[in-house]
C-alpha cells in the first residue's frame, strides 16, 4: 500500500501547535485505529500513513514529522531497520515503537537503535497518548517491569547474555527469527536482500554465539524459540 498523507493535515485551525504524527504500521485496520485515536486528540495529528519500511522513510522524509509511530514487523525491512534509517537522516526524530511481540524481546533493541519509546498493541489508550506525549517532551517510555529490567543490567544484576539470543547483532537476530520461521539461505538473502554467502557469515556467527554444535542445530533452537515467543505472546 502506498503511503497517504491526511486530510486533517490541510484543515487545521491556524496557529494550532499540535504535534504532527507519522504512523507505519501493515494492518490496515490497526493503523487506522491508532489514527483515529491520534487524531482524536487536540493536541496531536496524524500528517502520513504508511504500510511497509520503504514508504515510512519516504513520508517520513518528506513531511518531517514531530514523532514517528512504528511497528517491529513490517513488510521488507524490518522496524529496527528502518528506524536506524530514519535517525540517520533525521536524528532528533522522536520515535516510538508500537508492537505486538513482548517488549522483553525487542524493547532494548528498538532503544538502542534510536527509538525512545516502546509500546505493546494491546496498550490501552491513555498508556499509548502517555508514551506519544512523553516522547514528544523529550523523554523515555517504557513500562515499569521493563524500565526495572534495564536498570538491573546497568547495575550489573542482569543474568549473563552468553548462549542467550541477547548477544545476538540485530541482523543476526533477524536471520535467526527467519530461521526460526522455516526459511533456508537462499529464501533469507531474498528477503532481506544480501547475498546468501552473507547469511552463511551470520549462521556461522549466531551458531558460535548461541553455543550450538551445528547448523541444524541452530534451526532447531530457532524453532523452538520462535513457538516458545508465540506461545508467550498468547498467553499475554
Amino acid at each position: 500500500m502506498s503511503a497517504t498523507a491526511s486530510a486533517a493535515e490541510t484543515s487545521m485551525p491556524a496557529g494550532r501547535a499540535a504535534a504532527r504524527v507519522v504512523i507505519v504500521e501493515d494492518h490496515t485496520l490497526m493503523r487506522e485505529g491508532i489514527a483515529r485515536l491520534v487524531s482524536s486528540q487536540p493536541d496531536l495529528i496524524v500528517c502520513a500513513e504508511a504500510a511497509d519500511a520503504a514508504a515510512g522513510l519516504r513520508v517520513i522524509l518528506d513531511h518531517k514529522p514531530d514523532l514517528a509511530l512504528i511497528d517491529i514487523t513490517l513488510p521488507g525491512r524490518n522496524g529496527l531497520e528502518l528506524i536506524k534509517d530514519v535517525i540517520a537522516q533525521q536524528p532528533g526524530l522522536a520515535i516510538v515503537v508500537l508492537s505486538m511481540h513482548d517488549e522483553a524481546l525487542y524493547a532494548e533493541r528498538t532503544l538502542k537503535a534510536g527509538a525512545r519509546g516502546y509500546v505493546m498493541k494491546d496498550a490501552d489508550r491513555d498508556t499509548i497518548l502517555d508514551a506519544i506525549r512523553r516522547v514528544l517532551g523529550g523523554g523515555f517510555y517504557v513500562s515499569e517491569r521493563m524500565s526495572a529490567d534495564i536498570f538491573a543490567q546497568f547495575a550489573g544484576r542482569a543474568a549473563s547474555m552468553k548462549g542467550s539470543v541477547n548477544c545476538l547483532s540485530d541482523r543476526e537476530f533477524e536471520v535467526f527469527e527467519l530461521l526460526g520461521q522455516g526459511l533456508g539461505t537462499q529464501e533469507i538473502a531474498h528477503r532481506l536482500g544480501i547475498s546468501p554467502k552473507t547469511i552463511e557469515v551470520h549462521r556461522a556467527h549466531i551458531r558460535e554465539k548461541l553455543e550450538q554444535p551445528s547448523g541444524a542445530a541452530v534451526v532447531r533452537y530457532a524453532v523452538r524459540w520462535i513457538e516458545s515467543r508465540n506461545l508467550g505472546e498468547k498467553m499475554l
